[in-house]
């Protein structure tokens, strides 16, 4: 140690120990921050291979966790760069990526290529039936077998599975370089990196874990908040990691709480206990406004809201039943009604930003009593019960929703009977009366893989959970997840889409999903067009 930094060490040290206590306690003068959500985390975990869901979305993402490439949340979310800064493609099967230097994880470790090749290993991703990716590999090794490691959660793999499908390992060139490698061409490399399931941990971290489970409740990640606090069910409080690469965070203790209640959140919004208060619907912004010191931001997402049929059920193993109950659905007026106008029924399960892969010429089915009523009668079906299992407002506005479609389809002649469940688990249990639940769908990235294929083709969920399979359409998942092909995979979309919302239903969109957050008006911060919030230094401010 030179004389100067000697001297400088012993006069901090002597500042620190004269200066009176409530100036020290006085020197971090950033906001400590409470949001009022619904639910934190569907698995009471904070990793993204188990916690994929739209309230996980909210906590994880630009908060705790992040990824090689990301979205902006502050435009259309086109594709950033986060944790690389260069991607460029070798072949249509592999792609070369230059790490940013410097980046700090929450422990102090420096990001280096070891920790994104661990990231998709086989001992934290695709658990020890895997491709060995978890191994370091460098250029020119043979690839090792894989050795496992903590045991997975089976939802770890599936969910590795579905989303990165031809990956088999990545590469090591040097400590802040790496590639790709894939076992299939695929031209949506870039957009898995976005991936919710993407994002990049500390490989000492997840080893010094003494469980999974310890792991998942308090990631050691390179996001500007790190857990400090997590309490299933309860709250959720993250503090500020100050040596963020994105800048020293604007807030210096981040805490999510769950307020089940609209009127609770809303009401401990209006008192000061919270600064934010999540998943406000419509008919309450009016009401919330009317003090001025409070506004309610927000809009139309990525997500559509689903109504999911599982055609193994005795009487939705029929298509024409399942046809009925997508031409009885008046989707106009429940985005009138419940939404009072601010939100739209898109063109199915699909997005504008898949740019040349969207179907801007297809609709969902028309709202059509009497078509229903034919399909009803050609398919002999004589009012027989169909169940559909609901949760209480996990979605905003599901339950009025659920009601509304039951009246609806009863004017059709469809017998829907409401069976109130309290968790994902329940809907989910397959047994001979699960038939009907509720859904929602995002689009992951610019392409038709990172929603139809990803949710409902062979390695999704509702085919994993055997509600659905249509030999023709998971040929065309196939397809569309390899061909490099763009005009042929369009055509292939679209006969899915055809497949899947229309001859063989496997679920019908009801509208785009649209998410309100209520705030205090003096403090300065945007909303995400997703579920997303950001509460980055160029977000925030008061």
């Amino acid at each position: 140690m030179t004389d100067i930094s000697r001297r400088a060490a012993i006069g901090a040290g002597i500042a620190a120990t004269t200066l009176p206590r409530f100036a020290i306690a006085q020197a971090d003068q950033r906001p400590v921050i409470t949001v009022a959500v619904q639910k934190i985390s569907n698995t009471n975990t904070l990793e993204p291979l188990r916690e994929q869901s739209n309230v996980g979305e909210r906590v994880l993402t630009t908060s705790i966790w992040e990824g090689l490439l990301g979205r902006n949340y502050q435009s259309r979310l086109e594709t950033t760069p986060y944790l690389a800064t260069e991607t460029r493609r070798i072949s249509d099967s592999v792609v070369e990526i230059k790490l940013r230097p410097g980046v700090k994880f929450h422990n102090g470790d420096e990001l280096t290529a070891e920790d994104v090749a661990f990231s998709f290993g086989n001992e934290r991703m695709f658990g020890p039936n895997g491709p060995a990716s978890g191994e370091t590999l460098r250029v020119g090794e043979t690839v090792p077998a894989g050795r496992g490691g903590k045991e997975l959660p089976p939802e770890v793999p599936a969910v590795a599975n579905r989303s990165f499908p031809g990956f088999v390992r990545f590469e090591i060139v040097d400590r802040h370089t790496l590639r790709w490698i894939n076992r299939t061409p695929d031209v949506t490399l870039e957009g898995r990196m976005t991936h919710s399931a993407a994002p990049i941990g500390s490989q000492r971290g997840f080893a010094g874990a003494a469980t999974w489970l310890d792991w998942a409740r308090k990631p050691v990640t390179t996001g500007p908040y790190k857990v400090a606090e997590f309490r299933a069910d309860q709250s959720l409080t993250l503090v500020a990691h100050d040596e963020y690469w994105g800048g020293r965070p604007p807030i210096r203790q981040l805490r999510f709480v769950e307020v089940p209640e609209v009127s609770s959140r809303v009401n401990g919004l209006l008192s000061g206990e919270y600064q934010f208060a999540c998943d406000i619907p419509p008919d309450q912004i009016v009401s919330i406004e009317r003090n001025r010191a409070f506004e309610v931001v927000g809009g139309t997402i990525p997500n559509h809201r689903l109504t999911v049929f599982d055609k193994s059920h005795a009487i939705l193993r029929n298509p024409l039943v399942r046809r009925a109950m997508t031409h009885a659905i008046d989707r106009q007026a429940i985005v009138d009604s419940l939404w009072s106008g601010r939100t739209v029924i898109p063109a199915g399960l699909q997005w504008e930003f898949y740019g040349d892969m969207f179907i801007a010429d297809w609709r969902v089915p028309a709202f059509d009593l009497a078509e229903a009523r034919r399909l009803l009668r050609e398919a002999n079906y004589r009012g027989e019960p169909i169940p559909y299992r609901l949760l209480n407002n996990y979605y905003t506005n599901q339950t009025p929703t659920a009601q509304i479609l039951v009246e609806m389809w009863r004017a059709a002649g469809l017998n829907v009977q409401i069976e109130m469940k309290e968790n994902w688990a329940q809907i989910l249990e397959q047994t001979p009366t699960r038939a009907v639940r509720d859904w929602s769908n995002s689009g992951l990235f610019s392409d038709p893989v990172s929603s139809l294929v990803n949710q409902h083709g062979p390695n999704g969920q509702q085919q994993q959970v055997g509600e659905y399979a249509n030999a023709e359409f998971n040929t065309l998942c196939r397809e569309l997840e390899t061909s490099t092909d763009r005009a042929r995979r369009r055509v292939a979309f679209q006969r899915m889409l055809t497949i899947a919302e229309r001859e063989d239903p496997a679920y019908t969109v009801l509208h785009q999903n649209a998410t309100f957050t209520a705030k205090r008006r003096d403090i300065r911060w945007q909303t995400a067009p997703a579920f997303a919030m950001d509460f980055r230094a160029h977000n925030f401010g008061s």
